[in-house]
């Protein structure tokens, strides 16, 4: 038997074969996109905290990933048969095969969209906290973003398979490229070239949208982006103790943050218990003391990033925050002004990996409408100068150093003009080389009047930026005074001498 090319190449201008083809493609496209939004929100349910929704979006993964398409597709398209009523939607076999195909592919896709969602670390759910951004707000323009250029490659490779999977609605009679062919070959049983012609079509298809698909995907790729200035650093500028003081509060005998009776645990393990910790008004506390013994527990309890089993958190006497095992918990509500009141510096950065340096200063008041745009951007633009990185404002996160990052982190948290700065080991993960650079930013900050709760492990920066130092072991503050205090009592003490070791 020979191959007949004439014919075969015949079919490549097909009307028939061209028709079926546009078929395909929007059934694919329709599919796709339809799943791939479905298929998000299944995937947060998945991560709900209600029970009865968390449980029926695993049930629907389970449930359409076990059926065969080929068998639902069947389902739908004769359903009318029990339920009449149905039958001028589903009898139209497009619309059967499309809603047939969403629900497979959205349980496949959900699953596409939770590893993706897991794999956004919680550091950058944290920062979205502090910045008093909303769920939603944490979800559109942080998580969303990451989590989508994250999925792309698979999403992509699931579009590959929609259109393949096509093939099978030529049983409930839709006229795509199968059936065309198979139409073809049974009036002239010219199988082999038709069959040639068949995978031209869907080859065509699938390769279009791949590269239309790693177009889109190169172009949310942050981490392959260019650097647009030079990686010349840049000193930070005089001006910094000035003009970073603006916001400090105004003499007060009430402390300007209190906790009382705090208590947190995990399981059996007892982080701190009974615990009493206030800080005044432009008073710049450092708290020291062995790994393990609550220090960044006992922060981030400060501005709810960790909720307290016992104990009420103040804001100039007033309540902010309180234990869950505490009554007041229930009728006290979390006002996200106060919580803008108190700015975090996180120990790994935390900055957003898809925005620039100047993005990540401005998101937080950009979302809150601090400003026009104009404004905001000047305002960024002068803190990223006062920590020394105007110089590479249109960077992103992974084209600078750690010291880098860091000043960019703190820059983004005095954006939201904090009456309070909590610190959380910010030099423990930069090398020996930049935590020089750090140190003189906060310490410049400790100048300036704020107040500012420090956790560190730099015990001579400690002694001589801090108002206050405190020793915490075991979950238990043994020593709370002044640096001369701690020098004098260490004289004294050998475990503090052997801690501190200055």
């Amino acid at each position: 038997m020979v191959f007949d090319w004439p014919y075969m190449i015949g079919l490549l201008w097909s009307r028939d074969f061209w028709n079926a083809t546009l078929v395909v493609v929007e059934l694919s496209i329709a599919t796709w996109v339809l799943a791939v939004v479905l298929g998000f929100f299944v995937a947060l349910a998945h991560g709900s905290d209600l029970w009865v929704v968390r449980r029926s979006a695993a049930i629907y993964v389970w449930f359409f990933r076990s059926l065969p398409l080929l068998v639902l597709l069947i389902f739908v398209y004769n359903l009318p048969q029990a339920f009449p009523s149905t039958s001028d939607l589903l009898s139209v076999p497009f619309v059967a095969g499309l809603i047939a195909m969403v629900l497979s592919e959205t349980a496949y896709i959900a699953e596409i969209h939770r590893g993706a969602l897991v794999a956004v670390g919680k550091g950058q759910y944290e920062a979205g906290r502090v910045l008093g951004l909303s769920r939603a707000g944490i979800q559109r323009l942080i998580v969303i973003p990451q989590a989508l250029r994250i999925a792309l490659p698979s999403l992509g490779n699931e579009f590959v398979s929609i259109v393949k999977l096509t093939s099978l609605v030529s049983a409930i009679s839709l006229a795509e490229i199968l059936l065309v062919g198979q139409r073809y070959y049974t009036q002239n049983f010219k199988v082999i070239e038709t069959m040639v012609a068949v995978a031209f079509y869907y080859v065509l298809i699938v390769t279009v949208f791949d590269t239309g698909l790693k177009a889109l995907e190169r172009r949310l790729d942050f981490s392959r982006r260019l650097a647009e200035l030079t990686t010349e650093d840049a000193e930070p500028s005089g001006a910094i103790a000035r003009a970073i003081g603006d916001d400090t509060p105004a003499a007060s005998t009430e402390p300007a943050i209190r906790l009382d009776r705090g208590g947190k645990s995990y399981g059996i393990h007892s982080v701190f218990e009974n615990l009493n910790f206030s800080v005044k008004p432009g008073e710049v506390v450092s708290i020291i003391g062995p790994s393990g013994s609550g220090k960044t527990t006992l922060i981030r309890s400060l501005n709810g990033l960790e909720t307290l089993d016992n104990g009420v958190v103040y804001l100039e006497e007033r309540p902010f925050l309180a234990g869950s095992k505490e009554k007041l918990a229930k009728s006290l509500r979390h006002d996200r002004r106060d919580a803008l009141r108190i700015g975090m510096v996180f120990q790994n950065f935390n900055l957003f990996p898809h925005r620039t340096a100047l993005e990540n200063v401005m998101m937080g008041p950009l979302y809150h409408g601090r400003a026009d745009l104009s404004q905001l951007r000047k305002e960024a633009r002068t803190l990223l100068d006062q920590v020394g990185m105007l110089v590479h404002e249109n960077k992103y996160p992974h084209q600078l150093s750690g010291g880098q990052q860091q000043r960019i982190a703190i820059a983004r948290a005095l954006a939201m003009h904090p009456s309070i700065l909590l610190f959380d080991e910010p030099t423990s993960a930069l090398d020996p080389e930049t935590v020089g650079e750090v140190l003189r930013i906060i310490a410049a900050l400790a100048r300036s009047g704020r107040t500012m709760v420090i956790v560190t492990h730099e015990m001579k920066f400690a002694m001589d930026v801090s108002d206050r130092v405190i020793f915490m072991e075991k979950g238990s503050i043994v020593f709370d005074g002044s640096p001369a205090q701690l020098r004098e009592r260490r004289k004294n003490d050998v475990r503090l001498e052997e801690f501190v070791r200055l």
